[in-house]
């Protein structure tokens, strides 16, 4: 008698044997929770050592007497080659394994700070700046949620937790994150310490480089322990069909479901959008509160380290937020907020009062973040989390390099331009991002579909609700009697 496969013995589900390692048994989850702990330590390492080489790298080019220009183009260079690293490391994580990816990108990070420790050359520190990936880690308050690590991190971290439970795994490693890039910050302090006791200035930054290579063998040995369920791999015969809906989502089982060139193209258009505020906002922002207010380094360390605290307390409330108003609801709300306060922070006469403005927008920010990156892994097919997060994040890594020249060129006409320009795009973003993603709804939002009732006989049937139903040994449709 021939036999129907159930949702729970799917041949190409990643829980089947068959969806498990090729190399052993399948996972079951308490091996995936095991990981939770080793991919908290490891965002808690790379936030460490990004917030502090961010600093200490663009000082350390200077101090080796290169020109501006030559300063720009290895940090212009390293951008590059972290972009290029990102969809490499997204889509052959989908084929190979992520943590392999982990390994390798904590090994590169070991070659690359161990080269900046080695040499001035600015050939071999343009290699080593696309190794180490020094300043690719995101902004104030990121949590260290970006560069070429995050396409392997995030299918892991959400493969490892029940889908109820991913914003919430989301929202906890961003939060640790934030507070170990806190204290990252700290030893970019070591270099003017250690000059102060007689070191020269370049061989402090070297110390430190030479601390950041310990960090990323620290991101090794946490990556080594990680499990993995793979998919079986699927080998296309065309490029269309690697984009193609997953044959055991049909669409009416998953309302709202996706493809994954679907999803790709969405994300890359809003992420597009959001990356042209984002290079309004970032890179000169610092430049309008010393322009606007006057203020100095001092101000503006206090103002950053006390952003980067305040921020890192709402990841953990995302979920929550999640929870009630769903998450593309939670991402649109936020985004609103966090918009109508940058167009506040433009029209308020004191430093005080734009810093206050800030910090709100940053926490309100932080709220969105891990509902957004949740979301995109819960809507995904499973075998391409990677390649999702990848290719669809390049988008706003390019449009982010574009807005800080002409951000640039418009402060001398209009002082607010990074704040308005920020507002627009981001504006823009939110309104794109309900439009996009509004009927897509991710796996712990869905409800279960009512099963049928079952329809009554209808009158002089062969078979009756009181007739017993026999099965024939021929075949397996029910005969009456």
């Amino acid at each position: 008698m021939a036999t129907t496969t159930g949702a729970g013995t799917d041949p190409d589900s990643p829980s089947s044997p068959r969806g498990g390692r090729a190399d052993g048994p399948p996972l079951d989850a308490a091996d995936l929770r095991h990981n939770l702990r080793w991919l908290y330590t490891g965002r808690a390492l790379r936030s460490f050592a990004t917030a502090f080489l961010t600093v200490v790298f663009p000082l350390y080019l200077a101090g080796e007497h290169l020109s501006s220009f030559a300063v720009g183009a290895i940090l212009t260079a390293g951008g590059v080659a972290s972009a290029g690293l990102m969809a490499v490391v997204g889509i052959a994580g989908d084929r190979f394994g992520r943590r392999s990816m982990l390994v390798g990108l904590g090994a590169a990070g070991v070659v690359g700070s161990v080269a900046m420790a080695a040499t001035g050359n600015p050939v071999v520190l343009t290699v080593a700046n696309g190794f180490g990936g020094v300043g690719r880690g995101g902004g104030a308050g990121s949590g260290g949620a970006w560069g070429p690590f995050f396409p392997a991190e995030q299918p892991l971290l959400a493969e490892s937790v029940p889908a109820e439970q991913r914003t919430t795994a989301f929202g906890r490693i961003s939060f640790v994150g934030v507070l170990a890039g806190a204290a990252g910050s700290l030893v970019a302090f070591v270099p003017g310490i250690l000059h102060a006791h007689g070191v020269s200035l370049v061989s402090s930054y070297r110390l430190v480089f030479l601390f950041g290579a310990l960090c990323s063998a620290g991101v090794v040995v946490v990556s080594l322990p990680l499990r993995e369920r793979l998919a079986p791999r699927v080998r296309p015969t065309s490029v269309p069909e690697r984009f193609a809906a997953p044959a055991e989502a049909p669409a009416a089982s998953a309302p709202g479901t996706l493809s994954t060139r679907q999803l790709v193209g969405r994300l890359g258009l809003t992420n597009a959008l959001n990356g042209l505020g984002f290079g309004f906002l970032g890179p000169l922002l610092t430049y309008w509160f010393h322009v606007r207010f006057g203020a100095g380094p001092t101000e503006l360390a206090a103002l950053y380290t006390v952003v980067n605290l305040v921020s890192a307390l709402p990841y953990l409330g995302s979920a929550i937020l999640a929870r009630r108003l769903g998450a593309v609801r939670t991402v649109v709300w936020t985004r609103t907020v966090s918009v109508l306060l940058l167009l506040a922070m433009a029209a308020v006469p004191t430093f005080a009062l734009a810093g206050l403005l800030f910090g709100l927008r940053m926490a309100v920010n932080s709220l969105s973040i891990p509902a957004r990156q949740s979301f995109a892994m819960g809507v995904a097919d499973e075998r391409r989390r990677g390649t999702v997060a990848a290719l669809g994040s390049l988008p706003s890594m390019v449009t982010a390099s574009i807005s800080p020249i002409v951000g640039g060129a418009l402060m001398e006409e209009l002082l607010a331009t990074p704040l308005l320009g920020a507002a627009l795009f981001m504006g823009a973003n939110t309104i794109a991002y309900y439009l996009a993603f509004r009927r897509t709804v991710p796996p712990e939002e869905r409800k279960p579909l009512a099963a049928p009732a079952p329809s009554a006989p209808a009158a002089g049937s062969a078979t009756t609700a009181r007739e017993p139903v026999r099965r024939n040994a021929d075949d397996d449709g029910p005969t009456a009697p």
